[in-house]
């Protein structure tokens, strides 16, 4: 079976909520990463076999195919065709997974994965009453920045808890104490803010034209435990998954270009070689890449102690603590040597893209080795990719 490979990835700063990407339309963000990428590889767009890219929302300006509207604005002819997935936070790393199976089974040559999330630019929407116009009576508003909130009522209620009540319920199961989840925070700003100062994401960042934003803006270079104490839990009074401690909702846009061996003319970053999915019940979702990432490296062939370098989307401490407690065999020096989503910002469906895309650019720099990008997923999933160069 053919290899995929990852040319070459590429992601904007991630911005605030409210902040200086507000302004931007996802499918605009979509269309910046998408032209850059291209244009990084000498390529014209019409060598693109497939757009595939993901988003976890898609209730407002992204929600009519953001691939090929993406793909669309950034210029490329009408003939490149464009799909969107959405496996919720997951969906850019769905997207990646996608295009390598295109590859391998020989559908395709050259893809273009990603995601693109503008949780700023979340509309609020509205339920209708099951009734004929004209109606009346009471109607609820939903705001979708986090996602639609519409349970079903069949779900047992167990399963229905909001994603913060489960990162506070993985820090019993786990014996997380706050000033765990504190210190990890802190290690994450700090990590995040040193990388960006010794220029390590400059090869993967393209801003964004009119925006003003030099790097990802939920970086606070002068966060401390004692500052991280001092916020009241969110979830539960007696809690401990603070603001401060959890991912904030964020607004970005990755690509990356995937090929065949040769596709494209240039050295590949690095070469996709094991992919994993798994489930859990949905009120423990983030712990769900604990075993689509040891699924992965067995695909790969490979075993932890091979592992040099693991991105783990943290959408919570709480959460990415768990993920590295289910990994006794590894180093947890390892994990997010630049920081993580806590830090840079955790655009849901960007943030796959990012993980991957900058555990690739590490593998280059370190001059190989091998990687591992896992991350968890709302609902109870988790997903893992295994890169080798």
């Amino acid at each position: 079976m053919a290899s995929t490979y990852i040319y070459d990835a590429v992601r904007t700063p991630f911005g605030r909520a409210g902040g200086r990407l507000s302004s931007v339309r996802p499918d605009d963000l979509a269309a910046i990463v998408m032209r850059e990428t291209v244009a990084r590889a000498g390529l014209e767009p019409m060598q693109v076999d497939d757009v595939i890219f993901g988003g976890a929302n898609q209730a407002g300006e992204d929600n009519r195919n953001v691939a090929r509207f993406g793909a669309l604005l950034a210029g490329f002819p009408t003939s490149v065709p464009g799909v969107t997935v959405n496996r919720l936070c997951g969906s850019s790393m769905e997207a990646v997974i996608q295009a390598s199976r295109a590859i391998e089974s020989g559908d395709a040559d050259i893809v273009l994965a990603g995601g693109v999330e503008s949780m700023s630019r979340a509309p609020f929407v509205l339920e209708k009453l099951p009734r004929a116009w004209p109606v009346s009576g009471n109607q609820t508003m939903w705001n979708t920045s986090i996602g639609w909130r519409m349970v079903n009522p069949a779900l047992p209620s167990a399963w229905t808890i909001s994603n913060g009540e489960s990162a506070e319920k993985l820090a019993r199961i786990y014996g997380i104490d706050r000033e765990a989840q504190d210190e990890f925070a802190v290690r994450s700003h700090r990590r995040a803010a040193q990388a960006w100062s010794a220029g390590v994401f400059d090869s993967e960042i393209v801003q964004v034209p009119g925006a003003v934003v030099s790097r990802d803006e939920g970086i606070r270079d002068d966060t401390s435990s004692d500052k991280l104490a001092a916020l009241a839990a969110l979830f539960d009074a007696e809690g401990s998954v603070t603001a401060g401690n959890s991912s904030p909702i964020s607004d970005g846009a990755s690509a990356i270009l995937l090929g065949a061996v040769d596709s494209v003319d240039m050295e590949p970053l690095a070469r996709i070689a094991g992919r994993g999915v798994s489930a859990c019940a949905p009120d423990v979702f983030g712990i769900a890449p604990i075993e689509a990432a040891n699924m992965a490296l067995r695909r790969a062939g490979r075993s932890w102690d091979e592992v040099d370098v693991i991105e783990l989307n943290e959408a919570f401490a709480s959460q990415s603590l768990a993920c590295i407690a289910g990994w006794p065999e590894i180093d947890p020096e390892i994990v997010n040597v630049h920081g993580g989503a806590i830090a840079v910002g955790h655009p849901l469906g960007a943030s796959g893209g990012r993980i991957i895309g900058h555990a690739a650019h590490e593998l280059r720099r370190r001059g190989g080795g091998v990687a591992v990008a896992a991350l968890c997923i709302g609902v109870g999933q988790g997903l893992a990719v295994v890169l080798e160069r």
